[in-house]
C-alpha cells in the first residue's frame, strides 16, 4: 500500500500559507537536499487546486543541475478540484468527485509514496478521512500571527515522533506518523 505524507514548510504558531514569502531567509543546502531526496524517493503529488495552479505557473518552465524541476514535471501529479477544468500540467490527472474515496483508491493502487505540499484544504480533507500516513514538517524559527494553519481545532491527533534533524539556520524537520501506526 502507498503512503501519503504531508510534506508542509510551517512556522512556529503553525502556518502554512505563502511560505514563498517568508521561508526564504533561512533555505540552505541542509535543506535542499532533504528536499531533493524526497522528491526523487516519491513516486506522485496529490495538490489543491490553488497549490496546483501554483506549481503548474512555475515549475514548467524550470530546469536545474540537481534534477529536482525535472522530477517535478515528470512525476505523477493528482489534483483535488471541482473547479479546476483540465489540468494543463503533463501526468496530471484530475480528482473531482468523492476525493477521500478516489485517494483511498489511489493509495490501495501499485507504486510509491505520495506527496502532499501545500494544499491546506485538501489536508483537511485527507486527516476527516484517515488516510495521512506521515506528516514531514519543516519547522521555521518564525512567528507570523497570522494565516492558514496546518491542524484546525476541528481534530485531536496524536503523532508519535520518529524523526528530528536541525538545519544550519535553525529550521527544524520533525516526522511524524499518526500513534495508532507505531509499531
Amino acid at each position: 500500500m502507498r503512503k501519503i505524507i504531508v510534506t508542509e514548510f510551517v512556522t512556529l504558531d503553525g502556518v502554512i500559507e505563502a511560505p514563498h514569502e517568508w521561508s526564504f531567509p533561512y533555505w540552505d543546502d541542509g535543506i535542499a537536499k532533504w528536499k531533493l531526496d524526497e522528491v526523487v524517493d516519491a513516486d506522485a503529488l496529490l495538490l489543491g487546486r490553488i497549490t496546483y495552479k501554483g506549481f503548474a505557473d512555475v515549475w514548467p518552465e524550470r530546469t536545474d543541475e540537481s534534477g529536482f524541476a525535472e522530477k517535478m514535471n515528470s512525476m505523477p501529479k493528482y489534483v483535488v478540484s471541482k473547479t479546476l477544468g483540465k489540468p494543463a500540467w503533463n501526468n496530471s490527472t484530475l480528482i473531482k468527485d468523492n476525493p477521500v474515496e478516489e485517494i483511498t483508491k489511489l493509495k490501495a493502487g501499485e507504486g510509491g509514496d505520495i506527496l502532499v505540499a501545500g494544499s491546506g484544504e485538501l489536508i483537511q480533507t485527507l486527516i476527516e478521512g484517515g488516510l495521512v500516513d506521515e506528516y514531514r514538517l519543516l519547522v521555521y524559527p518564525l512567528v507570523l500571527g497570522k494565516g492558514k494553519k496546518l491542524f484546525t481545532d476541528k481534530h485531536r491527533i496524536e503523532l508519535a515522533l520518529t524523526e528530528e534533524k536541525k538545519f544550519e539556520k535553525g529550521v527544524t524537520l520533525l516526522r511524524y506518523i499518526p500513534a495508532g501506526n507505531v509499531p
